[in-house]
């Protein structure tokens, strides 16, 4: 008598799923404030004269659109921050890098930096003013040294940091000079830059908003300052959202950029 032995079935090992967030939970705290405001509001507990309703901030930013004044303002304050920060940003990079890996960089940039940063650069206004004039320079330089900081600190930090062991090891595989600074120093200093980047960004649209209040023609604190004169409470509240909405989206990017960029960091989750 034979006896037949079925196979048994081999069953693929089970990957536990990763369990994301819903990231719609974000939204809730947000769209609360908005309820609440519009409440206050409508009941009269908030003066409409001094804080308007969202619903009319955003009536008022839909026919500021609708006629292409709100377009114009918008594309050249996006101007202005993209150049002042591309300028702040770049001088910052470079000088945390020189002041980091070489020794007399670190004996000649680093010590004025450190003096400089004790400066309010938003108190340097009348100076700026002296220097480059009221025009779209003064607009430019005010985002490049509130952008400068930042980026330098971190960067200077993020190289710093960098482990010494990590460097002998890579001198003893064989990489020279350049490749060190590629697959050494360079990834161990980008979770740092990108920080820094984050703060620069958000000290960027600050000191846009006192630069386009001196002699601007044109950009989003040039329409809230105008509005000011003329008691549109709607319009400053308008230009201080699209402030707060740039800040955010630009913070979202940096961050999407982040994730993609530095996918071998693994960090400590929020439970």
């Amino acid at each position: 008598m034979t006896t037949t032995v079925t196979p048994a079935v081999l069953k693929p090992p089970t990957v536990p799923r990763r369990r994301t967030r819903k990231r719609w939970t974000r939204l809730v705290s947000p769209l609360v404030l908005l309820v609440v405001w519009e409440a206050a509001a409508r009941t009269g507990v908030l003066p409409p004269e001094k804080v308007p309703a969202p619903s009319l901030v955003a009536e008022t930013g839909w026919r500021l659109a609708a006629d292409g004044q709100l377009t114009t303002h918008l594309l050249d304050s996006l101007t202005r921050a993209l150049i002042g920060l591309g300028i702040g940003g770049s001088l910052a990079v470079v000088l945390a890098a020189a002041a980091a890996l070489l020794r007399i960089g670190d004996d000649t940039i680093d010590p004025p930096v450190q003096m400089a940063r004790m400066l309010p650069h938003l108190g340097l206004v009348p100076l700026l003013i002296i220097w480059v004039g009221i025009g779209e320079e003064l607009k430019i330089s005010l985002v490049a040294l509130g952008s400068f900081f930042p980026l330098y600190f971190n960067t200077y930090a993020g190289i710093r940091d960098i482990d010494q062991r990590l460097v002998e090891a890579a001198r003893t595989c064989g990489l020279n000079q350049w490749q060190l600074l590629r697959h050494v120093v360079l990834p161990g200093a980008l979770p740092s830059l990108f920080l820094g980047l984050r703060l620069a960004i958000g000290a960027g649209w600050l000191s846009l908003v006192v630069g386009e209040q001196v002699n601007a023609q044109t950009g989003i604190g040039f329409l809230m300052m105008e509005a000011r004169e003329f008691a549109q409470t709607d319009v400053v509240v308008l230009g201080l959202v699209i402030y707060a909405l740039l800040g955010l989206i630009s913070d979202v990017l940096i961050r999407f950029l982040e994730k993609r960029t530095l996918t071998w960091r693994r960090g400590l989750q929020a439970t």
